[in-house]
């Protein structure tokens, strides 16, 4: 009996499954001191098979937390807990001595848009308020998982502490995991997650939906100085799914700092033209901005082939060459299904046919599946019941799906699944794409003058918010409205929630500030993050990639979309093949290299293109522009910004002002 279960009086939890002796040292240390602290009734080390698989579906189900559905093959329906639906930035913290190593300090004070620190003291007491006896009568399941293919030198290997088995199941969707990884760690270091649920047994009141959640008590930390991640009160997607945005982008960028590389919020897609030539790309888009609908673009162009590497998250290295190469660290797709459909994404809609879990979303009474969206007309006497296992018509005035419902599929079902997505060393990327949901003023597609402007286009990412989203006070078009939410948020009077929701009142938009779609993923301080995308200049030799900026989303005066979108965007991805090979013609404008009349590809549009609505650079709308960055600049980045991104501000002003 190990001797920290032996000092507490406690009995040992049963083994259900694998050897806890064969463990090196420090995962064994790990996993004894979390079951002292958690106290389980049982431990279930996991091998990651298919038995082990089809087992915990079956006890999902006899437990009444999923459902199969048999209009598929495989594939399952989770409804959870209203209250347990979504990410709770709020409520996501990040741990270190200082509180400027996590986020800078705003001016005038306030709330950082840019994290959320908690002090170690902080830490302590929240983790003694919830944790001790959270898993009785429960299973601890042990998650050996890697980020990245096993065995890569661009990868990285985690274990997660759960007592979830939906987490179970999703994490061998989403990672690799099992005996392989088990194999690969060695006595090797790794990262440590924590996570239940916090629904000890036996219940002090009845489930919702048979699904185990504790949102008062909600709370995701990540401490970088010790590798370690700790979840509680939450069962649902990243809250949960530790390896995601937690491990993958949080706790990564820190490591990726200190070991000289990125880890980033980017899908990654390979292009081919119909010469056979091929470059890889990777692009960051805030939500709704149509990242997986790129990954998996279905192109126009006769010739041209689109193929994924990834459709979240890109770690990406520079090899002696001096070439970046990139890795998707992720196994499966955690896509959101509300708008995914034969039209702007049928690549996703095959992939996600079989060995699929899907939740949140609505049901059909023939075993399917339906959400917002989905263009699919249901056959005659199919009926549907909502995500809150109610039954729905479109009459019901609110959404059959949940608008943050998903679905939890393999990647290597993609039909466009990229042959070297699994290379050990990654592809090489050439060029990175920086985009938002802009209604106005940003022209459809840009290139950076250099490097320096490029981590500047990223730094200064802007996107129409979602309803979805969970954001602080922004700079409000009334100043006096922006002086009273940044009164009450300061002093935690408002939710974020509720700050956004004020301000959409006051406004007729919000355009919310999302450097490097990173926002709420940066692990730590962003002004220091800046500074290391600066750096890779001097790491790359003579290779660095190409960045641009696309807005697919300009509007017309009349409130149209100026461009068509869906496959047709692999028009602008032609553009960029084309710079990138030195072929296609380039103007400079005050923004950036625009194309130069004719090099973009129209032939064969079914629609007439404004492109010089498409293209047009507004000096009103630029100087306004500029002086909102400035301002969060200013008020966000304060004493941590670069010197560079200072420079780079004054020369797009000083280019606006000759327009």
């Amino acid at each position: 009996m190990p001797p920290q279960l032996q000092s507490q009086n406690q009995s040992c939890p049963r083994v259900l499954q694998g050897d806890l002796g064969s463990l090196s040292l420090a995962l064994r240390e790990f996993i004894e001191s979390s079951m002292t602290l958690c106290q389980p009734d049982a431990l279930h080390i996991c091998d990651g098979s298919e038995e082990e698989n089809k087992a915990i579906l079956a006890h999902l189900q006899e437990q009444g937390m999923i459902k199969r559905l048999t209009k598929y093959e495989n594939c399952w329906l989770v409804r959870t807990d209203p209250c347990d639906v979504a990410r709770v930035e709020s409520k996501t913290v990040i741990v270190t001595q200082e509180q400027r190593d996590t986020v800078p300090s705003p001016c005038g004070g306030g709330i950082s848009q840019l994290g959320r620190w908690m002090s170690q003291e902080e830490w302590d007491k929240a983790m003694n308020e919830r944790f001790p006896g959270c898993m009785k009568g429960r299973t601890m399941y042990v998650i050996p998982f890697s980020m990245g293919p096993v065995g890569s030198p661009l990868s990285k290997i985690g274990v997660e502490l759960t007592d979830s088995p939906y987490v179970v199941v999703s994490m061998r969707v989403m990672t690799r995991m099992g005996k392989a990884v088990l194999n690969a760690l060695g006595n090797g270091d790794f990262v440590r997650c924590l996570h239940s649920v916090g629904c000890p047994l036996p219940l002090k009141k009845p489930l919702v939906n048979n699904w185990p959640c504790n949102p008062p008590l909600t709370l995701i930390a990540h401490i970088p100085d010790q590798r370690k991640i700790v979840s509680f009160g939450s069962g649902y997607g990243g809250n949960s799914l530790l390896g995601k945005k937690c491990f993958a982008l949080r706790i990564a960028s820190r490591i990726a700092k200190e070991e000289g590389w990125l880890a980033e919020h980017m899908l990654i897609l390979g292009v081919t033209n119909p010469a056979g030539q091929k470059k890889y790309i990777a692009a960051a888009f805030p939500s709704a901005c149509g990242k997986t609908n790129l990954a998996m673009l279905s192109p126009t162009l006769p010739g041209w082939k689109v193929e994924c590497v990834g459709d979240d998250i890109a770690w990406m290295k520079f090899d002696k060459k001096g070439n970046l190469r990139a890795i998707n660290p992720e196994n499966g797709f955690f896509g959101v299904a509300p708008g995914t459909s034969v039209k702007s994404n049928p690549n996703a809609m095959e992939t996600i046919c079989r060995n699929t879990i899907f939740t949140n979303v609505a049901e059909t009474s023939d075993g399917g599946v339906y959400w917002e969206g989905m263009d699919h007309k249901l056959p005659e006497g199919v009926t549907i019941t909502s995500w809150k296992n109610k039954p729905w018509t479109p009459e019901e005035g609110e959404p059959s799906a949940h608008p943050n419902s998903r679905f939890c599929t393999p990647a290597s079902q993609c039909p466009i699944i990229d042959p070297h997505w699994e290379s050990p060393e990654g592809v090489p990327i050439e060029a990175i794409i920086f985009g938002g949901r802009r209604p106005e003023g940003v022209p459809l597609i840009y290139e950076s003058f250099s490097w320096e402007h490029g981590v500047f286009v990223g730094a200064t990412m802007r996107s129409e918010a979602t309803a979805a989203a969970e954001h602080k006070s922004e700079f409000l078009k009334s100043k006096k409205i922006f002086k009273i939410t940044k009164y009450f948020a300061s002093k935690s009077m408002f939710s974020c929630f509720t700050v956004v929701f004020f301000s959409v009142l006051c406004t007729d938009k919000v355009i919310m500030h999302d450097p490097f779609a990173m926002r709420p993923f940066f692990g730590y301080n962003f002004g220091h993050y800046l500074t290391h995308w600066l750096s890779m200049e001097q790491r790359s030799n003579t290779n660095l990639p190409k960045i641009f900026h696309v807005n697919w989303f300009r509007k017309s005066p009349s409130g149209g979309f100026l461009w068509p979108g869906y496959g047709e965007n692999i028009r602008v991805l032609e553009w960029i093949f084309h710079r990138l090979n030195g072929e296609a013609g380039a103007m400079p404008s005050a923004v950036g290299y625009l194309p130069s009349t004719g090099s973009l590809n129209l032939t064969g549009l079914k629609d007439t293109v404004n492109i010089d609505e498409l293209f047009d650079i507004s000096r009103d709308f630029w100087e306004k522009e500029a002086e909102d960055i400035k301002l969060y600049f200013d008020h966000e980045i304060n004493n941590d910004l670069p010197k560079e991104m200072k420079t780079q501000l004054e020369m797009l002003k000083q280019r606006v002002k000759r327009l």
